[in-house]
């Protein structure tokens, strides 16, 4: 039986097809991905982790008009682009997972035994502030996989779709999760106080 999320996007009817169907999943998606707690201690860390998380919502709905396959490419050059021009004045930000896509996101040391704890423990899974070595700040927060995801982290992946996932991440771990899955987290870490 194929899963109805395929059959949308390939089905007789394209249903899926509609650009201002795709754009409210994606904007949906990147939502409920990345519901943050407020970042009390430094009002520019907010600004650079809200920016962060607006600017990968658009590159991902500029690759979404051409299709799937399409949006892995973006995503691929995007998304650490987007980190490194943000991470700047002392702030850094990343994405990771347990099952990486991209080797480049490995988690920073301070990362994974939260990481780690996510994964254990179903109910830990609220943002997080920790004080780091140095005087810096850290912060992480889950991305839970949602239906939409699905299309290329899933458990069954379109054919296209996983052709351009090998080509590009020959040692792609990030597939076979569910909604509501944990995905990875978005990190960041940065100096106390206003810069």
């Amino acid at each position: 039986m194929i899963p109805f999320w395929l059959w949308a996007f390939n089905g007789p009817f394209n249903i899926m097809n509609s650009t201002i169907l795709k754009l409210l999943l994606v904007c949906s998606f990147l939502i409920a991905c990345t519901d943050s707690a407020e970042l009390q201690e430094n009002s520019r860390a907010q600004k650079v982790l809200l920016q962060y998380k607006q600017d990968l919502k658009s590159a991902l709905s500029l690759g979404m008009n051409e299709g799937f396959v399409e949006a892995v490419s973006v995503c691929r050059v995007k998304a650490p682009k987007i980190a490194s021009e943000l991470s700047q004045g002392g702030i850094r930000v990343g994405r990771t997972s347990h099952r990486l896509r991209n080797p480049d996101n490995a988690a920073p040391d301070w990362v994974e035994p939260i990481l780690r704890e996510y994964i254990e423990d179903l109910t830990t899974r609220e943002p997080r502030h920790i004080q780091l070595k140095g005087n810096r700040l850290g912060y992480v927060e889950p991305i839970i996989l949602q239906p939409i995801c699905t299309a290329c982290h899933g458990e069954v992946i379109a054919d296209a779709i996983a052709d351009q996932i090998k080509t590009l991440y020959p040692d792609d771990r990030a597939v076979g999760f569910k909604p509501g899955d944990l995905r990875g987290v978005i990190w960041m870490d940065y100096p106390p106080g206003d810069l």
